[in-house]
Parts: structure tokens; sequence; C-alpha cells
């Protein structure tokens, strides 16, 4: 009977570990993906040309280098360690959405439409339910 107390008590203690995970892992992609875009800064004005035509003044490939790849990047950081978890899915948010239009707007890419669609499902989860108990924001709530 002591046994199965100290597990419940452990499995009570650690329901927030798989969670914490999917945020850290989508923290990594996100990072990755602006390591991604940084390095090759052309292919991600690729990624942009299907709407190209509706970019009056060339400012479309200054935006997408100096919003974009830092975007990922930051919040990415952000993200990992739980810090500012919402606003930086908030930043997030055009990104992916305007992805998932993109995508349709131009050639469909079945990859990178099905990543954009999971990335934005996990991010509407986090969202909503914020950064979790093993997060730099539940560990400065708790020092208050």
């Amino acid at each position: 009977m002591n046994n199965v107390k100290t597990l419940n008590k452990w499995a009570n203690a650690h329901t927030y570990l798989p969670i914490d995970l999917l945020r850290m892992a989508l923290g990594v992609f996100l990072f990755m993906k602006g390591v991604y875009f940084f390095s090759n800064s052309q292919n991600l004005v690729d990624l942009l040309s299907p709407i190209e035509g509706l970019d009056r003044f060339g400012s479309l490939e200054m935006f997408a280098i100096h919003y974009i790849a830092p975007a990922h990047l930051i919040g990415g950081i952000l993200i990992f360690c739980g810090l500012l978890t919402r606003w930086a899915i908030i930043s997030q948010l055009p990104i992916l959405i305007s992805a998932i239009i993109i995508n349709f707007m131009g050639q469909m890419h079945h990859q990178n439409l099905l990543l954009a669609l999971i990335c934005l499902t996990v991010c509407f989860f986090f969202l909503f339910y914020g950064s979790g108990k093993n997060s730099a924001d539940y560990f400065f709530k708790m020092q208050v």
C-alpha cells in the first residue's frame, strides 16, 4: 500500500512533464527554423514568392529577413525556457497563419503545410494553457 501511495505522489508531481517537453520541442523547432532562415535568407524570400504581386514597395524581403527569422530565434528561446511564453507565441501566430495562407496561394508544399498546421495547433494550445509547471514563468511566480 505504501508503494502505491508513493507512486501516486510521483505521478501527480510529474504529470506536467510531457506538456513541458512538448513546449520545449516547439521552442527548439522554432529556434532551428530561425537559424535556417538566417543562414538561407534567399530560401525564405523564395518561400514568399507567391505574394510578390502584393509587394508594391519591394519591402517584403527586408520584412521577411528582419522579422520572421529573429521572431523564430528569440521566440524559440523564450518558449523553450518558458519565459514570456504567451507573448512569444503571439509573435509567432501571424507568421504561422501567413505560412498557411502562402502555401495555398502558391505551389502546394504538403510538408510545409503540415509543419505549419501542427506548429499553429501547438501554439494555440500553449497560448491558452500557458508555459506549464516547469518553466521560468512558474519559477518567477513562485518567488514573489
